[in-house]
């Protein structure tokens, strides 16, 4: 199967075939080549795969036949030449970092991401001599005024985390090539399944594949998608020498997961929309953030750019920390936990979770208050995730 031409499928098609070699014995599931290592039949051809001469496998930290299956089916979802898997998502994005900049770089990045991605950038790169700007995600005038001669990479989340604030691909990433940047997106969120920035002009895309791509909370890992060119001269030789390396039982796991993406992300965007609609007019919620609403502030762009508004779903409610607590406690049926992308509706307070290591200022300046509450809706009947929720309020 490996010959097929992925392009002329269905991106569903995709999902379920694209990136599997069958073995000689002929399994129809995709297996896991659980080795650490590969047997040579000679010592030169030892050496013509350890120099790059001779294609083939030498030892799974970067060369594994099941890590390779999922890059493969995740690059044909993405629309991308080529995709490096590795442990996790911080993974992806510090193998991004270490491999494209140097010393005197300068990056520019949305305050609307992740909180560790911004501690990375700004706590741990600027250690080896790497700059960055934060800007707001849809400020496109303070993207430009933060542009340096030096400026090598921007870097967004879209939506973005917990806000889900939507920014202009296309724009952006035209902005980024005038003044010889990259852009990265990290496309989390929406995943190949609703939205593919590579078509929009990205030049790198980033997963954290705990989530969505696995789609049932079992396994941590991540991935890069993007032209073969920055991949293979600038990435990969990160993670063939430092080893964030992804299991190849994860990555059989992602596998998996990527078979019943697009059914999972229709059925998370619509169980989504419906409690953002019941939400909207709720007594103590003064704010609802989803971009399939038409008051979201960029609902217009996301009709536009993404296929549907996604999984999450984020709401302020009245009397702060303590009101947002209180609900968040009050649930039965709801998890409890900061992960997102599962099966199963979790629920978190992203100031003291997600996002607890950044400053109060930091949080402010991100828009994260103390009566954020951040919904990731799962695939039970939403009647039920409504429910739960009032149970909480006491009702």
């Amino acid at each position: 199967m490996s010959d097929l031409d992925w392009n002329a499928f269905h991106p569903e098609t995709r999902a379920i075939r694209a990136g599997q070699r069958r073995t000689p014995e002929q399994e129809h599931s995709d297996p896991i080549f659980a080795t650490s290592s590969y047997v040579f039949q000679s010592a030169a051809e030892a050496a013509a795969r350890f120099s790059g001469k001779a294609a083939g496998n030498i030892y799974s930290r970067f060369t594994n036949p099941t890590v390779r299956a999922f890059e493969e089916r995740l690059a044909a979802l993405e629309g991308g030449e080529r995709c490096i898997a590795v442990a996790s998502g911080m993974a992806a994005i510090a193998s991004t970092a270490f491999g494209l900049l140097k010393a005197g770089d300068h990056v520019v990045c949305s305050r609307g991401v992740f909180g560790n991605t911004v501690l990375l950038f700004q706590n741990f790169l600027s250690k080896f001599g790497v700059a960055t700007s934060f800007v707001e995600l849809t400020d496109y005038a303070g993207w430009e005024a933060a542009i340096r001669p030096e400026t090598r990479l921007l870097f967004l989340e879209t939506p973005s985390n917990p806000l889900t604030e939507i920014a202009d691909i296309r724009r952006l990433s035209e902005l980024a090539h005038d003044r010889g940047a990259l852009l990265v997106v990290d496309n989390c969120f929406c995943t190949p399944a609703l939205q593919r920035p590579l078509a929009l002009g990205a030049d790198l895309v980033i997963h954290s594949a705990t989530k969505y791509l696995d789609g049932q909370g079992r396994c941590v890992g991540g991935a890069v998608v993007g032209p073969n060119e920055l991949l293979e001269k600038q990435i990969y030789p990160f993670l063939r020498t430092c080893g964030p390396a992804l299991s190849p039982f994860n990555a059989w796991v992602f596998l998996k997961g990527l078979e019943t993406l697009h059914l999972r992300m229709r059925a998370h965007s619509e169980n989504a929309m419906a409690l953002a609609l019941w939400l909207e007019g709720r007594r103590g919620v003064t704010r609802v953030y989803y971009p399939g609403l038409p008051s979201h502030p960029q609902y217009a762009l996301a009709q536009r750019q993404q296929d549907s508004g996604g999984g999450i779903v984020s709401f302020e409610v009245e009397g702060g920390r303590e009101a947002a607590w209180k609900l968040i406690d009050g649930t039965r049926l709801l998890s409890i936990t900061a992960n997102l992308g599962d099966v199963k509706t979790t629920i978190t307070h992203p100031a003291s979770t997600t996002h607890g290591r950044l400053t109060e200022d930091e949080r402010r300046a991100a828009g994260i208050g103390e009566g954020l509450i951040r919904i990731a809706v799962g695939l039970e009947n939403p009647e039920d995730i409504a429910n739960d929720l009032l149970r909480a309020w006491g009702e």
